[in-house]
């Protein structure tokens, strides 16, 4: 059994997912490629993740990318989770994830529509209705807010209580359910927000604006496999369980995808790994690098075992629920925390010793990033201990 180091491992995050200097790029589909795709649960992750990897890009290239060119696209995949990525494997996440998510959905919005009673006959044929008159009131309009849709299409406004005697029941239009199913199915996407980059309140449009002709269908099983096939190129070598994870499929699901992918196992200083059979040669190290990621990056989270790049430093760079906070990163493995505090200035703290030389670097990808946001001032989503010290 091939064994692969942790500094081989540090070696791959540096180069393939653009973080080493030499490696940066100035397109933005590129960039998304290199790591699958971006986390878009907080807004503001997709455009400093990006920024975090490039050169010249700024805020208004991203959103050329996401809403002029449209060769991106926001939607919800793996793990229920929000993400943006290149057009070109939206089937692949559709048929892997949001199909079963867009079904799972659907029976649970029915079951509770169901309950509160306020619909005479069938409940799903119902559903049908009002999701086809919410597409085709967005296919007239072309785009248009969740508020705005509900006066279009009356039954949107349907109110339901999902907690019915409980002491936080609060009756609620069904607006945001029809169109979680919608953006799930496919039927429609998150456009451009109200305000700036960092913003998510967004406008919805019918998937015909991005894809004239909707999603290309794939199988669940032809889709799994393009998607882990990409996750391997860009996150492996790791376990079987670290393909768990990232995917949110079933232990027998991952197998049998597996399966039908060509990959070798490989020595992961004591823990088995997966990598692809091609794939097995050593990357060269990068030049020393450092990298100031945001909140939910997809570097760090895009593994469940993280002591080779993380160490100690969870607790402080993590919440509870294991979202990351904005992390700090030298040669492939997490330093320290940083943010971005209210007049812009760009803080850091170490959590370990690195030298000089690196603590320079990271001064100088500081004032860069402060160039970055400009006038905006995004708090993340999800606050860590070093990130709510660093900005008290």
């Amino acid at each position: 059994m091939r064994s692969m180091s942790v500094a081989e491992r540090r070696a791959r995050v540096g180069v393939r997912h653009r973080l080493a200097t030499a490696e940066r790029a100035d397109d933005v589909n590129e960039i998304v490629r290199s790591l699958v795709v971006l986390h878009a649960t907080d807004p503001a992750t997709v455009f400093l993740s990006i920024a975090a990897r490039s050169r010249v890009l700024e805020p208004g290239h991203v959103e050329k990318a996401l809403y002029e060119d449209r060769t991106l696209l926001r939607m919800l995949a793996m793990r229920r989770t929000m993400f943006v990525a290149p057009l070109e494997l939206v089937p692949a996440l559709q048929g892997s994830c949001a199909d079963a998510l867009a079904h799972k959905q659907r029976k649970t919005y029915g079951r509770l529509i169901d309950q509160a009673g306020v619909i005479e006959g069938d409940i799903s044929s119902w559903l049908a209705e009002v999701e086809a008159e919410t597409h085709q009131a967005l296919l007239t309009a072309g785009a248009a807010t969740g508020a705005q849709l509900s006066k279009l299409v009356p039954r949107l406004r349907t109110q339901i209580d999902a907690a019915p005697g409980k002491s936080y029941s609060k009756p609620t239009s069904i607006t945001t359910w029809i169109l979680v199913v919608l953006g799930a199915e496919g039927r429609i996407v998150r456009g451009r927000p109200n305000g700036s980059w960092s913003s998510s309140q967004y406008t919805w449009a019918p998937i015909e604006s991005w894809l004239p002709a909707g999603i290309p269908e794939l199988s669940a099983e032809q889709a799994r496999v393009e998607l882990v096939r990409k996750w391997l190129y860009a996150f492996g070598p790791a376990p079987v369980s670290d393909i768990k994870w990232w995917t949110g499929w079933t232990l027998g699901e991952v197998r049998k995808t597996l399966a039908q992918i060509d990959t070798v196992e490989v020595d992961l200083e004591g823990v088995t790994g997966l990598v692809l059979a091609d794939d097995v040669d050593p990357e060269p190290a990068p030049d020393p690098w450092v990298a100031l990621l945001p909140a939910l990056d997809p570097t760090p989270m895009g593994w469940q075992a993280r002591d080779w790049y993380l160490g100690s430093h969870g607790p402080a760079l993590f919440d509870r629920n294991g979202n990351v906070g904005p992390t700090v990163w030298s040669d492939g493995r997490i330093v320290g925390g940083w943010a971005q505090r209210p007049d812009g200035e760009i803080v850091w703290r170490l959590l370990e010793d690195i030298g000089t030389e690196a603590e320079a670097r990271i001064e100088a990808e500081a004032a860069r990033m402060t160039t970055w946001y400009g006038e905006v001032r995004p708090i993340p989503r999800f606050r860590t201990p070093v990130e709510r010290e660093l900005t008290s």
